[in-house]
């Protein structure tokens, strides 16, 4: 494997907001997500989960509910305002003012034709969905309190309501309130505070099922507005409902970090008459379960905890594969780190802000495995506030470190840094085009800048002491309309690679300044892509673990990725559930791919053969343990290091040391107490 000298950076205190709302598309098998900071996040569950957009957050956006309308994104909060996101540019589309206050939640008719939500002054508020954008209709009939939770009945005609200490149906049609359905209060001393009903589910046989502060779920019969059962789940809050595509299963999700499942069934096997039955408890959140899904196999679940959990219900997938296994997802499928290898300086990509660190040094020498006195400590050289409440999406730092530039949803920003007087300078004037950058990248000679645009197309841009000057447009024959999530150059100068979430894959000459060839599109997305510094071989891994390797001057797949697709990778490396968010390589072994995920970091020896489907993959330091003639029969190209956690970042350094940049094992949330009641009305 080599011996490396690793600087072990565990001071990148990075921390996930919370979630708050999720929504889920079983057509598109996309779900959605937003967090506390008001950022969005789109999963590809048909792509083993991967995160393949992101849109950041906005200071004093406080979404509160999203809701899909076929392939359109809309979400609500207490802003009082309704937003319609484009999923192509990555940014809010346009938004619209409900003139009710605050807006608790957000729904639409199954026709996809109304989109309905739940004000602060009592209203109901109905608007009409057309092609660009929605227009309002009209105020359902106002009631005395917030409207907490809505659902909408699958004809379309009749709408639930969940408030304090009521559930009201409305007539769509008309307007009017039909029913008016009393929640009981709590017991003892909790008899005294109002009800919260915030969730409701309206089904299709005419029930509908409440979630409220009392920790109960009620089944009601919404013809009669009578009250059929009640379910004690938890002495605290329930939070959140979803129901099956069939109405067969209930999740409800609680502020005591469970969730509870209801079945559909028979309660006893001589019973005729199916009812609504508690079946499972999922314990896999520390805190408030603030959101949740019910796709047709798993559970999915997020809250105050920061982690979107997939949990898989057993009787609905087979036993022992990769779609029976639970996943956690706490780190984003992205680079938040950006490394100046021939400066050695890092770059910390927070929400709102950037650290630009210097690595410390040592100039000890030991056995592998030990720590090495430091001569140096690591040195934070300069904290950068983003500006005009945008949260930043991109950012990169130049190799020789003087160059910094970060994008948000509106502009792109561009710095000039002294690293060693340490002074930072923003260069004024831009480029005109420079005014969008979902990704953005240095040449390796920093003298050029990349930038990912509209339509998969990048920008060029020339760096020099006294100007900053665009040069050209790059652009896929293609034609595709999908956000560009991965940028890469190659050492030369000479080669441009952008991965896109149509899964295309598109190399450009910058000598030439054009589109030189497109990767064959392979069905799962790429996570991961980096060009080879001497032999000019595209390295590209997917989100289903999949690696490849393709010469961009034969313009054809390499015989070593040939001959590792004809034998299959190891059952261990596609079982891994955490995808590949780095590649790199090494000047002083060429045959050598470094490559990691969360868990762990990966050298791939090409020079070795590939380990065969009955080996064991080794973690390296089990493998030095072993005997001589042991190891020696366990050698094979995939060198897999398993000691680290939340990697962020794994690079090479000029000297050939390497950086391994691990999130420190920080739990905010232990912090808090257990359940952290809510305090939504205070906002």
């Amino acid at each position: 494997m080599g011996e490396f000298k690793v600087h072990r950076v565990r001071f990148f205190d990075y921390m996930p907001s919370a979630i708050r709302a999720m929504a889920f598309n079983s057509h598109t098998e996309r779900l959605a997500l937003v967090r506390a900071d008001g950022a969005l996040e789109i999963f590809n569950f048909a792509d083993h989960y991967f995160q393949e957009k992101v849109i950041p957050g906005q200071d004093g956006r406080a979404v509160e509910a999203l809701c899909w309308v076929g392939q359109r994104l809309f979400s609500a909060g207490l802003n009082g305002e309704i937003t319609e996101y484009d999923l192509e540019n990555l940014r809010p589309r346009y938004t619209v003012e409900a003139y009710g206050g605050p807006i608790w939640t957000i729904g639409s008719n199954k026709q996809g034709t109304l989109l309905m939500v739940g004000c602060e002054d009592g209203t109901v508020k109905m608007f009409e969905i057309l092609k660009e954008r929605i227009q309002f209709q009209r105020n359902l009939e106002r009631q005395k309190g917030r409207i907490v939770s809505l659902s909408w009945h699958p004809s379309g005609t009749l709408i639930a309501a969940g408030m304090m200490d009521m559930i009201r149906i409305f007539n769509a049609e008309t307007g009017h309130a039909t029913h008016r359905m009393l929640v009981e209060r709590g017991v003892g001393a909790s008899k005294s505070r109002e009800v919260v009903v915030w969730s409701v589910a309206f089904l299709s046989d005419y029930t509908i099922i409440s979630g409220d502060s009392a920790g109960k779920v009620q089944i009601w019969d919404g013809l009669t507005g009578t009250l059929v059962r009640t379910h004690l789940v938890t002495k605290w809050d329930v939070l959140c409902l979803s129901v099956s595509q069939d109405e067969s299963s209930l999740i409800a999700g609680t502020s005591e970090g469970t969730v509870v499942q209801f079945q559909f069934i028979s309660s006893t096997v001589d019973q005729q008459e199916e009812e609504w039955v508690r079946t499972r408890t999922f314990k896999n959140h520390s805190h408030d379960v603030r959101a949740l899904a019910h796709t047709e196999t798993a559970v999915v679940s997020g809250g105050m905890d920061t982690q979107l959990v997939v949990r898989p219900l057993l009787d609905k997938v087979e036993k022992n594969t990769q779609e029976s296994a639970m996943r956690k997802i706490a780190l984003p499928h992205r680079s938040l780190v950006c490394c100046a290898k021939k400066a050695g300086l890092l770059l910390f990509q927070f929400p709102d802000h950037l650290e630009v660190w210097r690595v410390g040094e040592s100039d000890g020498h030991g056995k592998p495995g030990d720590s090495l006195p430091v001569k140096r400590k690591p040195e934070k050289l300069i904290q950068l506030k983003g500006k005009g409440g945008d949260h930043i999406y991109s950012s990169a730092l130049s190799p020789c470190g003087e160059w910094l530039a970060y994008s948000t949803v509106s502009s792109v920003r561009l710095y000039r840094l002294q690293y060693n007087n340490i002074s930072i300078t923003k260069v004024s004037k831009l480029p005109k085009d420079l005014c969008l950058g979902h990704q953005l990248c240095f040449s390796s000679d920093s003298t050029k800048l990349f930038a990912s645009s509209r339509h998969s197309s990048v920008i060029v841009v020339a760096l020099n002491q006294l100007e900053c000057k665009y040069l050209h447009t790059l652009k896929p024959k293609s034609g595709s309309r999908q956000p560009v999530h991965l940028l890469c150059t190659s050492e030369d100068g000479k080669w441009l690679a952008t991965a896109n979430t149509d899964c295309e894959i598109h190399v450009y000459d910058l000598h030439k300044r054009k589109l030189h060839c497109t990767v064959p599109i392979y069905s799962s997305c790429p996570t991961a892509i980096a060009i080879h510094p001497t032999t000019s071989h595209l390295v590209v891994v997917h989100a289903d673990q999949q690696i490849f390797e393709y010469s961009l001057v034969q313009k054809e797949y390499t015989e070593w990725s040939r001959k590792l697709q004809k034998q299959g990778l190891h059952s261990l490396w596609l079982e891994r559930d955490t995808p590949v968010t780095h590649v790199t390589f090494s000047l002083k072994n060429p045959a050598h791919i470094i490559l990691h995920d969360m868990f762990m970091f990966c050298i791939i020896d090409q020079s070795l053969p590939l380990p065969e489907s009955k080996t064991l993959l080794y973690n390296q330091m089990t493998l030095r343990s072993l005997p001589e003639q042991e190891r020696i029969r366990h050698s094979h190209a995939f060198k897999i290091c398993k000691n680290f956690k939340h990697v962020m970042c794994v690079s090479l350094l000029e000297d050939h040391s390497l950086v391994v940049v691990e999130r420190p094992l920080l739990d905010m949330m232990s912090q808090l107490p257990a359940p952290v009641r809510q305090k939504k009305f205070a906002t």
